[in-house]
């Protein structure tokens, strides 16, 4: 993991915020490689979910929603982490995590076997801390554990006094909802159908460590789907969604199978909306941890906003002629999650070189654009020609500094699929090197050929 987050800030994927004023706690700013590397993977994911499927729209609702909103949710009530306390140096800790890393240093794990801290309840972590007699990292004593919510307070208004509470959305999905009415009227839409949306939600963590893993600000991908329970089964549905989030992480982002599973939530685990709740897990370098979530949600929260707004958010089927409160499926992602396993599953290191192994139409830069020599006009005036045609087409980057084996190894760690490089040979018969990241074998090819050659490579979606 340590080489990872080298290379991410080595090469301008990802930043500590405000590094220059000591940081901010679970944190970071995407730099220029990124920026496009997170770009690509919504992209893929609108184009997929969205704009694939002809029972999908999109929306993209506010961050900052009527406080209502989130009493109906239940996210004031309950939307919470157990936390305990060093009673030396007050800081605070996630229960489950304290204990999972407490059973991770234990010298005969199989007497804990059966020990899930994601599914204790209060009561069962207060106890198993008392009777393993567990300490803070630290060392010291703690207190019992209590709830603590992870939604961010924020006030509306200028005049101290008559400001009034709001909240940073702690998740994508209440927008939806609470369009449902909306969206119905004005998009013709019948059941059933998804509504998809990508953005920003907050959550005040607790929890530091693990990079981009957990952070206070994460952007979700949320898609509800609603339909029918009495046309459509529901875990039927739940079962082909599955099939399509597996689908998108192990085809279309291509990552390794074989850290991938599923985890099926147990009753004390799932939230208070759900009735039933899978994870697909990714195997990261610091265990097996949440990417994807997929919940039933039934009509929890459309039968909630109603209740709060006395807004019906009935649905009318013009068929049977009657009216109902559709159900939900949800499956949602983090996009962040998203970037840090496509980051994690292509690092490569072989022949004395390190390369990210990234499917092209993920990568941040198609190719790069070498001139041989930097001092000579003719290269330079010949390459600027190549670089200006192929942009037209795809995301190019021009390099002429230092070596060529230098400007290699810069492409490989940023997992740049081609180099193209212009030389004294591209002078007299108009062709050029292209270099392969994966295997750093060169073809030659004529210039007039370098577009129709990158298309069909790009099809191919392989370098």
């Amino acid at each position: 993991m340590e080489k990872i987050v080298s290379l991410c800030k080595r090469r301008g994927f990802v930043y500590p915020t405000s590094e220059i004023y000591g940081g901010l706690a679970s944190s970071y700013d995407y730099g220029p490689m990124g920026a496009e590397l997170l770009r690509n993977i919504r992209n893929i994911w609108w184009k997929t979910f969205i704009h694939g499927r002809n029972d999908m729209v999109g929306l993209d609702s506010q961050i900052l929603l009527h406080p209502t909103t989130w009493v109906a949710s239940g996210h004031v009530s309950s939307f919470s982490d157990p936390v305990v306390e060093d009673k030396k140096t007050h800081k605070r800790y996630r229960v489950d995590l304290l204990i999972e890393d407490w059973l991770k240093l234990q010298k005969d794990p199989s007497k804990f076997k059966e020990t899930s801290p994601e599914s204790m309840t209060m009561e069962e972590m207060d106890d198993f801390i008392k009777k393993n007699k567990i300490k803070s990292p630290e060392g010291n004593e703690i207190t019992l554990p209590k709830r603590f919510n992870l939604l961010f307070e924020t006030k509306l208004g200028v005049v101290e006094g008559e400001k009034s509470l709001l909240y940073l959305r702690g998740e994508t999905a209440q927008g939806i909802f609470s369009n449902f009415k909306n969206i119905v009227d004005s998009s013709r839409v019948k059941l059933p159908f998804g509504v998809g949306q990508i953005g920003k939600s907050f959550r005040n963590e607790i929890t530091t460590g693990q990079f981009i893993f957990r952070t206070l600000e994460l952007e979700q991908a949320e898609i509800e789907y609603f339909f029918d329970p009495v046309k459509t089964e529901w875990k039927t549905l739940m079962d082909q969604w599955k099939k399509e989030m597996w689908s998108f992480v192990s085809g279309t982002l291509g990552i390794n199978e074989n850290k991938l599973r599923w985890r099926r939530h147990s009753d004390k685990e799932r939230s208070h909306y759900s009735k039933d709740t899978y994870d697909l897990d990714y195997e990261f370098p610091f265990g097996w941890k949440e990417l994807w979530g997929i919940a039933y949600r039934t009509d929890y929260d459309l039968k909630q906003h109603m209740k709060h707004s006395g807004v019906s958010l009935e649905y009318f089927d013009p068929v049977e002629r009657k009216k109902f409160i559709p159900h939900v499926v949800e499956p949602a992602v983090g996009i962040n999650r998203l970037f840090l396993i496509t980051l994690i599953d292509s690092y490569r290191e072989k022949d004395n070189r390190v390369y990210l192994a990234l499917k092209p139409t993920l990568a941040p830069v198609k190719i790069a654009v070498f001139p041989l020599l930097a001092n000579k006009s003719e290269l330079i005036t010949k390459a600027r020609k190549i670089l200006i045609d192929l942009k037209s087409n795809f995301t190019c980057v021009w390099d002429e500094r230092g070596n060529i084996g230098k400007r290699y190894f810069a492409q490989d760690e940023v997992g740049t699929p081609w180099c193209v490089t212009i030389d004294f040979k591209t002078l007299e018969d108009d062709t050029v090197t292209i270099r392969d990241r994966d295997t750093a074998q060169q073809i030659r090819i004529k210039c007039s050929k370098l577009n129709e050659y990158f298309e069909t490579k790009m099809k191919g979606d392989t370098p």
